[in-house]
């Protein structure tokens, strides 16, 4: 049998880490050799005694295609001919100790659907894109989405929406369907949860076993592909959420590759997740590191993905993550916590990434104070562009689920975060974690009766929008669904059947096209001069006073917020200009389910001043509601 062997250089930048492509190299690729066609397989298993390739070509039996071991590499090689694409396999590989099993490709671009879990070989090359106008819009811009508006929905697509059947969408089903529904809604991006094979449904994604493998439950890798390439047709980004902190101790995985530990430390203090019992990744190995950091740019390359959601980085850079009481510790070479390999690997992964696609989005997941997360590597950082501000969910969330009468008391929950909110470059994420685990959905969280709960999760929405920071909302929020959400089901579609659903979804709908149209709500996101407090010590109303800035005056807005049920007539606010100010944006408005208290003259200033400015004006403010003022442009008169 010919072997068709990677060259001395494709194997030296593997074991080094110094390139970042290994799936051109390992896996299964239909190759021609010496005229033939077939397939190379290419596998590392440093320490297997022997390595053979089985499958339904050879009725599972390895001994007739024994893999031939490339120098002292660990590297295993072996063209097979006349193979085609659809077939399955599997590595046969003996450990050091002489125990026989086998083991899916890591490098398989495709698997059999759950609860089988043979690779199968499969031919990536082949799809015709039809983005190259996203992809030169793209390119055109620098720092893309600092100052620009970013709005993303988050999606599970196995409960999105089903078949009559209670079967899950294809991702052309989903083309067809879920990215006019986004476009519609106004949002900029949508977030995918983890779509790399794993075989529990009940893990979201999160406990991976294939990591180039687009799960097979929703169709082909070429479907998928159609899925991202109808998103940038209709102008919406796509994001991955991308989980290389652990991955599924599955038999057939990567779990004691080998035999030995392969892709994990070999430490079990460094290498057991215990809370989610996962294993994680080798951070110190050059292979591993060329894995993971390949497999980022495998999403970017073949699938045109525009971002990474990195998940859950404190559990990647805390050596001690998750350990309880009386559990053995470790720690560095200096006495911390911190897993120093980790960290590397990180500002490396955003490193390779931004060197080849400088507009991506890669943002972290991490709930610790670990500064510089979004900071470039060349000042310390870890290299991200976007952090999840997981303080300003957390205050936020638990002040809002406070009945209305309590909540002057915990008026710092909502003052506090903006101490922090230029630290990193955020995102304001309300998410899935948010609304599963008897945590109850956003709207049930909600105190008060039926229309208060409507009324604070329009306020809730409100709030957040003109809060600095990209937003993000999960599925299912823009129409109040009033379960927590459930992998297994779709989403409760049968809600638009009730008015105050519908009008929820209005009101998302419109409040996204407003955020999009007005400068001062992300032109200076991340810049201290784009927020300024009017009144933020009015806790005994409850009440928010504060302007976001854009780069002109003229775009300025002041956002006043109201986090009780009653109104308030004659309310005086200070504002910075003499003039007439109009009310471009009221959530209590009653195409949106709101009372209708609004202010729908212009209101004139004078010359009283008040919250430390030259000048004020009196408004009605409405129950349970955001409402937004922008000055009134002059209106020149024309010659005679």
């Amino acid at each position: 049998m010919t072997v068709l062997a990677p060259s001395e250089q494709d194997l030296n930048l593997f074991h080094q880490s110094n390139s970042f492509r290994s799936y051109l190299t390992l896996g299964a690729h239909l190759t021609v050799c010496d005229g033939i066609s077939g397939v190379r397989f290419t596998v590392w298993a440093p320490r297997a005694r022997q390595v053979c390739v089985v499958g339904d070509f050879n009725k599972w039996c390895g001994t007739q295609h024994e893999m031939e071991r490339v120098d002292d590499s660990g590297v295993w090689m072996l063209f097979v001919p006349d193979l085609d694409e659809g077939t399955l396999y599997k590595y046969e590989i003996v450990s050091p100790y002489g125990e026989t099993f086998l083991k899916a490709d890591p490098y398989a671009f495709y698997s059999e659907v759950r609860p089988n879990t043979a690779s199968v070989i499969y031919s990536l090359p082949g799809y015709e894109w039809e983005d190259a106008e996203w992809q030169r819009n793209k390119k055109k811009r620098q720092n893309p989405v600092f100052n620009k508006p970013v709005l993303i929905y988050e999606v599970h697509l196995g409960s999105w929406k089903r078949n009559e059947n209670g079967d899950p969408y294809t991702y052309r089903q989903l083309a067809d369907e879920l990215v006019d529904y986004v476009a519609d809604l106004g949002y900029t991006h949508i977030e995918l949860m983890p779509l790399a094979e794993h075989p529990y449904d009940r893990s979201w994604g999160y406990q991976a076993t294939g990591y180039y493998a687009v799960t097979s439950r929703f169709g082909t890798p070429h479907d998928f592909m159609y899925f991202v390439d109808r998103c940038h047709q209709q102008g919406i980004g796509v994001i991955l959420d991308w989980v290389p902190g652990h991955f599924a101790k599955d038999a057939h995985g990567l779990r004691l590759f080998d035999g030995t530990p392969t892709y994990e430390y070999e430490d079990s203090r460094k290498a057991e997740k215990w809370q989610w019992g996962t294993l994680s990744f080798d951070f110190g190995r050059p292979e591993v590191i060329q894995y993971l950091i390949s497999n980022a740019m495998f999403w970017f390359d073949v699938f045109h993905i525009d971002g990474l959601r990195i998940d859950a980085v404190a559990s990647i850079i805390d050596l001690n993550f998750g350990k309880s009481e009386g559990m053995e510790r470790v720690y560095n070479q200096y006495g911390g916590e911190e897993n120093l390999e980790a960290i590397a690997f990180l500002r490396k992964l955003n490193e390779v990434i931004f060197e080849s696609y400088p507009q991506a989005l890669m943002m972290a997941e991490d709930s610790t104070d670990y500064p510089l997360v979004s900071a470039p590597t060349y000042v310390g950082g870890l290299g991200f562009n976007f952090k999840w501000n997981m303080g300003w969910m957390n205050d936020t969330l638990r002040y809002l689920e406070f009945d209305p009468i309590h909540r002057k008391y915990h008026h710092n929950l909502l003052t506090f975060p903006i101490m922090y909110a230029y630290s990193e470059n955020f995102m304001l994420p309300l998410s899935h974690d948010e609304v599963v685990h008897l945590k109850k959905s956003l709207l049930n969280k909600m105190p008060g009766d039926y229309w208060q709960k409507f009324a604070n999760l329009r306020l809730l929405y409100g709030y957040m929008m003109t809060h600095p920071g990209k937003k993000l909302l999960f599925m299912g929020g823009e129409f109040g669904q009033f379960d927590e959400w459930d992998e297994s089901k779709e989403l409760h579609w049968n809600l638009f059947d009730y008015e105050k659903h519908r009008q929820l979804f209005h009101f998302t709908k419109q409040l996204n096209q407003f955020y999009r149209l007005e400068k001062g709500l992300w032109e200076l996101d991340h810049d201290p001069a784009g927020y300024e407090w009017i009144d933020a010590d009015n806790h005994s109303q409850s009440v928010l006073v504060y302007m976001r800035k854009g780069k002109k005056a003229g775009d300025t807005l002041i956002v006043v917020c109201n986090f009780t049920p009653v109104v308030h007539e004659n309310f005086r606010i200070g504002v910075p200009k003499l003039g007439k100010y109009v009310e471009v944006f009221n959530s209590d408005s009653p195409d949106y389910g709101g009372s209708g208290q609004a202010n729908r003259e212009a209101l004139t200033t004078d010359k009283t001043p008040w919250h430390n400015q030259s000048c004020s004006v009196t408004l009605t403010l409405p129950p349970l509601a955001m409402i937004v003022l922008k000055k009134k442009k002059l209106e020149r008169k024309g010659k005679a």
